[in-house]
């Protein structure tokens, strides 16, 4: 019975599992500090993601095996390999990049000289756990199952969102203006409109060259270089201002590739 329940809801049980996993041993972390009701230490942040981190990689995991036992795992990490034949598609790594620094050049000189680029070189490792973790069961579980029931654009969308809520317990940490205090809501609706195109980009390659490793790459180029080419020192009041237009470029992005690929975000000849 259990297991039929499973097969009938196998993404919604993901997202149960992935955010019990991970919202659990966030709390775990600064349990002490919030029965006291003394403030969350940074450090106590900044490790709390990388704790949160194994949500996403042991639910995707999990319900590979318990839906397909050692083929489907073995199947998961077969999906770890760069396409064959599609290496145009490694392009897309330098989306990211390419992207922020436009932005934060173009803020830095027509609005303030205080959104100039960072080049914090180390802030590409901070993306390589994320890229790696997390794709085993946003791209490795959940959304090959959920195109299943709908289009791969829709899919995204729905994906980006709860991949952003995810985020929510360790959202005050994030950004070079950490802690947002009450400016966090303003902070999480621009870190939300990032994420949620970030995601149909990397469901459009995915899509596309079918290579999980592909999704972790880009994965770990957005958040590295996030960290990487971020303004510091940056107000908290003033950081909402380059996501929304780093979001702004990227959402003009996702229009012209669903202009050219439609909701199946897939070429006609890989259809």
């Amino acid at each position: 019975m259990t297991k039929i329940f499973i097969r009938k809801y196998p993404v919604a049980i993901y997202f149960g599992l992935t955010f019990f996993i991970s919202w659990t041993g966030a709390f775990l972390l600064v349990v002490n500090k919030i029965v006291k009701n003394e403030p969350i230490p940074t450090m106590d942040g900044i490790i709390m993601f990388p704790i949160m981190l194994l949500g996403p990689a042991i639910s995707g995991i999990v319900m590979n095996y318990v839906l397909g036992k050692r083929s489907a795992v073995r199947e998961l990490f077969g999906r770890m390999k760069l396409p064959r034949t599609k290496y145009t598609w490694l392009l897309s790594l330098f989306i990211p990049p390419l992207l922020i620094n436009i932005v934060l050049l173009f803020l830095s000189v027509f609005l303030s000289k205080e959104y100039e680029p960072g080049f914090f070189l180390m802030g590409i490792l901070f993306g390589i756990p994320a890229g790696f973790l997390e794709e085993l069961g946003w791209m490795g579980f959940a959304f090959p199952r959920m195109i299943k029931l709908h289009s791969a654009f829709n899919s995204s969308i729905i994906l980006g969102l709860v991949w952003s809520v995810w985020h929510l317990p360790a959202i005050n940490f994030l950004g070079a203006a950490s802690p947002h205090g009450s400016d966090w809501f303003v902070y999480f609706l621009s870190f939300t409109t990032v994420m949620t195109a970030v995601r149909i980009i990397i469901a459009w390659v995915y899509v596309n060259s079918k290579s999980l490793l592909l999704c972790q790459l880009l994965h770990i180029s957005s958040t590295g270089f996030l960290v990487v080419f971020s303004p510091s020192p940056i107000s908290r009041q003033h950081e909402p201002v380059w996501y929304f237009f780093y979001a702004l470029l990227l959402w003009v992005l996702v229009g012209i590739i669903y202009s050219k690929y439609g909701s199946t975000l897939a070429r006609k000849s890989s259809l």
